[in-house]
């Protein structure tokens, strides 16, 4: 099987992950795809395949030299975003990409359309082969693509045994993209000095700095009274839900910053009369600044208990991960050195730039292993137009393969 075929297969398992489940994984259908993947890395001939009961999977490739070097990791995430329906996925291959308009399905004028007018990154692939969806569903390729790369790598080492490494390990888990990717991992049995998680973007994609992330839960209590005798009585929950929401600033939101700029972004809004639920996240690459958003969303909700009363509005703040950096950079910036220069040895110009978002890598440096992001290749994530050139997810098996190679030679 090679790389485009396994990515394919991989994207035929819905394993979305949901938000509000309380098991692990969230939802019973990444388990499928868990058993399924830990089958085929038994197939793949790799050594100590195993699965814990919440679906974390682990697996190793020996060493095939007798050096004391250190041992490495490369990880991926299963589960596909709960934005997007990950459910019968029908990708499809644009060869030669012509630099025009792609119609992911129906007729003209009334396709669905992916165009370089809202997608300018597809001009950077002009040429290649894209893999995109059908305009209904998300691709998966985060983070499925990074999975592919790494077993697909796995599988070249072991076809080319003139490459000398020594013994790497890799790990596969769920419910990454609700932000519990990490919270399961068992870094003492995986057993790395340093790791990678296959989870950026665009290819040249290097990553060693986060949001600081947290959640934060309103509560709002109303108080429901027929409308033609509510004067003075009714407390108009669906109301207060919009005040408070006003209450944050309308410019620091995604779809108004940038770069290091953090937001406050609303996921969501349940209400009626009664009562109403707002979930919020709060993302900054300060921490100082990010301590300074939790206060201030706490402020808000004792404003409104100031105005409407004690008890009208409860404000949860939890927090998710925190930026990797303060991690990486005191003693660990010889992990990021190897990449680049595997980078360059395979032809890849490196694109090293903050995250906007997290990945499990954030609370692994946390936890002690080390564990930048680098580039899995996919493209607009989340929605009906992410795709994946081929040729970046090569690539990325590429830089992997080449990791190995260094850390076979790698004196510390």
């Amino acid at each position: 099987m090679n790389l485009v075929e396994r990515f394919l297969n991989y994207t035929t398992f819905d394993t979305q992950s949901a938000e509000d489940s309380q098991t692990v994984p969230s939802t019973s259908k990444q388990l499928v795809f868990a058993e399924y993947l830990k089958k085929e890395l038994e197939r793949e001939g790799l050594d100590n395949v195993e699965m814990d009961e919440k679906g974390y999977i682990y697996a190793t490739l020996e060493a095939n030299i007798k050096d004391d070097v250190p041992v490495i990791g490369f990880i991926s995430h299963y589960d596909t975003s709960p934005d997007c329906s990950g459910a019968d996925i029908k990708p499809r291959i644009v060869t030669h990409y012509d630099g025009g308009e792609i119609v992911l399905s129906g007729e003209l004028p009334n396709a669905i359309v992916m165009s370089p007018e809202k997608f300018p990154e597809l001009l950077q692939h002009v040429g290649e082969d894209l893999i995109v969806t059908d305009g209904h569903t998300l691709l998966g390729a985060d983070d499925k693509a990074g999975i592919a790369e790494i077993v697909q790598a796995m599988k070249y080492l072991q076809e080319h045994p003139d490459i000398k490494h020594g013994k790497i390990r890799i790990a596969f888990n769920p419910d990454e993209e609700i932000g519990m990717g990490a919270h399961h991992f068992d870094v003492e049995k995986f057993g790395c000095e340093w790791a990678y998680t296959m989870d950026g973007g665009d290819v040249g994609e290097l990553e060693f700095e986060n949001f600081n992330a947290a959640a934060a839960k309103v509560a709002i209590k109303g108080v429901s009274v027929h409308p033609g005798y509510a004067k003075g009585k009714m407390v108009n929950a669906n109301a207060l839900a919009a005040e408070f929401a006003m209450l944050l600033p309308a410019d620091e939101t995604p779809e108004r910053t940038e770069g290091y700029q953090g937001f406050y972004h609303l996921l969501g809004i349940t209400s009626n009369i009664e009562q109403a639920k707002l979930s919020y996240i709060i993302r900054d690459h300060s921490r100082e600044r990010f301590e300074d958003r939790k206060r201030f969303i706490m402020r808000c909700a004792e404003q409104m208990n100031e105005k409407y009363g004690e008890g009208t509005v409860e404000c949860t703040v939890t927090d998710q991960y925190y930026n990797m950096k303060e991690k990486i950079e005191p003693d660990a910036m010889h992990v990021i050195d190897l990449v680049l220069k595997a980078m360059q040895e395979v032809g890849v110009a490196p694109k090293v730039k903050p995250i906007r978002g997290g990945t499990d890598g954030a609370q692994l440096s946390f936890k002690g292993l080390p564990c930048p992001n680098i580039f899995a290749g996919g493209i607009n994530f989340h929605g009906p137009y992410e795709f994946v050139p081929i040729q970046s997810m090569e690539k990325a098996m590429q830089v992997i393969v080449k990791i190995c190679d260094l850390v076979g030679g790698y004196n510390g």
